[in-house]
């Protein structure tokens, strides 16, 4: 799998010939076409297409589809690690959804591990961590999950929901 990512710059360095050629011919609005065509595989070798459309269905709460799309990825240790990371994240994200605690659980903690990109994804992973702890009633798993989760909320917008998980972890 990896290599099919290098396919990506492959396909980048041809188009680019192509422009490069176009400007030879004077072809000067097909060579900036082609150049501007360039980004799109340069995109999709730093952003997994597969992550980008999961995302969008988890975004349309459809989370069969996402899980199916999810599917398609047959050897994400193939991918950056950053999108490895974001892979294991939705998938999480998709089992939660669809009441699968346990491999929800296994997905956040290799996410965590593998090291999100933003701050607030590694929040909501840990949040849910936390609500799989209580609904698993490991009350201090929960609250060390918790507060690692309000840590990483550097701009405090899940106050809503720590106040719901807090609720959960008083009836524990």
């Amino acid at each position: 799998m990896k290599h099919l990512r290098h396919l990506y710059l492959v396909v980048a360095a041809v188009i680019l010939a192509l422009a490069v050629w176009q400007f030879a011919k004077v072809h000067i609005g097909n060579g900036i076409l082609l150049v501007l065509l360039t980004g799109v595989p340069v995109f999709f070798w730093f952003i997994s297409p597969i992550n980008l459309l999961a995302f969008w269905y988890i975004r349309k709460s459809n989370m069969e589809k996402a899980q199916k799309v999810l599917n398609w990825q047959k050897h994400p240790e193939g991918l950056r690690k950053n999108q490895e990371a974001y892979f294991y994240y939705l998938n999480g994200l998709a089992a939660t959804q669809s009441r699968s605690t346990g491999s929800a659980e296994t997905y956040f903690k290799k996410a965590i591990s593998i090291g999100l990109g933003l701050k607030q994804d590694e929040a909501v992973a840990k949040l849910n961590l936390a609500a799989i702890y209580i609904s698993q009633r490991k009350k201090r798993l929960a609250i060390n999950m918790l507060s690692e989760a309000k840590k990483a909320d550097e701009h405090n917008l899940m106050k809503e929901q720590f106040k719901m998980v807090e609720m959960g972890l008083k009836r524990i």
